[in-house]
């Protein structure tokens, strides 16, 4: 029988400083360890970002379970109360950088396989699809990988994404869609000149106060299915003007719109621009609006497999999961244009924190929970 701890396994992967884009080795330490359970291991690099694909058996259906070895900074070690990458045990709790976000979850995941692969569960194909990138810009990773898999028609049937999903309690909240992100940049253009002589000069600063002061009071919607109303949040403002006796020639703001599927990031854009021209004909000022879709939104509506995870979860933690689209964004939204998605992970209330940790049992119960949703996946799908 081969058996996986998830906690060495946990601890192994946090030992590993996986800051965005380094790998430092991690994916080195779960693919050891998926190799030994019999996976065919895939490293798959593009630019500076190491991937790996792992998959065991050749048949359908196919299920992968998606997630990321790459962290956030620890930002000052100082502040850490044990150090963010020595994986200390203790009062219950592993501590380190990565612990909720998501090493412990892949770490479970790759003990349930080791299970389901002893028990003779796996009546079809279980997969890995593990980026360096997620945290990251998100373009060499995830993303390319799935186009490796459309080139060597991989397909996979459903994917399980080992996010921290959950607010306060294993069993909390199922992951089934995330809102569309985009990121817009505008910018006003005046006329630079004396402060002491403003007939000179184009202030360019009150025209877009007033772009910016339409864009965020006009609602963009009441909200879709299980999501709430979209967002239009500003978040810079950009002058760059050194001098207190110079109106400035430019004035750049920034801001991020958070939508739900009543829009895609097009539609926003177009939005966007009908606000801000009906502003700029009034007060007559030119700009620039630059744009980038980091996401589109999307709601996995495939029931036959949330019920799946929905009857796991709550057989396991004796709590019914709420089937949520709260949060950012994550590698879902890439994924979700090959199969039906959703994320279930560890209890998130420390990730990205100075300390993040998570208790030792629930890494433990959440290789069960893997374990058990690997069972009852291939009884449900497989022919």
């Amino acid at each position: 029988m081969t058996r996986l701890d998830p906690i060495e396994l946990s601890r192994a992967l946090i030992r590993r400083p996986s800051v965005t884009p380094a790998d430092e080795g991690a994916l080195d330490v779960l693919q050891n360890a998926l190799t030994g359970l019999g996976f065919q291991c895939t490293r798959l690099k593009f630019e500076d970002v190491d991937n790996l694909f792992a998959r065991y058996g050749a048949a359908r259906p196919h299920f992968c379970f998606a997630g990321h070895t790459d962290v956030v900074p620890p930002g000052d070690e100082a502040g850490w109360s044990r150090p963010p990458f020595d994986a200390m045990l203790e009062k219950g709790r592993l501590w380190g950088r990565g612990a909720a976000d998501m090493k412990c979850a892949i770490a479970a995941f790759a003990a349930a396989a080791a299970q389901a692969i002893d028990a003779g569960h796996i009546a079809g194909s279980l997969s890995f699809l593990i980026t360096g990138d997620e945290e990251g810009p998100a373009v060499n990773g995830t993303v390319k990988v799935l186009e490796w898999m459309r080139e060597n028609d991989i397909e996979i049937d459903h994917c399980l994404v080992g996010e921290p999903s959950n607010p306060d309690a294993l069993g909390d909240m199922i992951k089934v869609g995330r809102r569309g992100s985009i990121n817009c940049w505008l910018t006003v253009t005046g006329k630079q000149g004396h402060v002491a002589y403003p007939a000179r000069a184009k202030n360019p600063i009150p025209a877009l106060m007033r772009k910016l002061l339409v864009l965020s009071e006009t609602p963009l919607d009441e909200g879709y299915e299980r999501f709430q109303p979209s967002s239009l949040q500003v978040t810079d403002i950009h002058i760059g003007n050194p001098a207190h006796n110079v109106i400035p020639e430019k004035a750049t703001a920034r801001f991020n719109v958070r939508f739900n599927p009543n829009w895609t990031g097009a539609k926003i854009t177009e939005w966007a621009l009908e606000k801000i021209d009906a502003v700029a004909a009034e007060v007559k000022a030119d700009y620039t609006l630059e744009t980038i879709v980091s996401g589109e939104a999307f709601l996995t509506t495939d029931m036959d497999f949330l019920h799946l995870l929905e009857d796991v979860v709550e057989a396991q933690t004796g709590r019914r999961p709420e089937l949520s689209t709260s949060g950012g964004t994550s590698d879902a939204r890439f994924i979700k244009d090959m199969a039906p998605v959703a994320e279930f992970g560890m209890v998130g209330a420390t990730m990205h924190q100075i300390d993040e940790n998570v208790a030792v049992d629930d890494i433990n119960r959440l290789a069960d929970i893997y374990a058990a949703i690997i069972e009852q996946y291939f009884k449900r799908f497989a022919p």
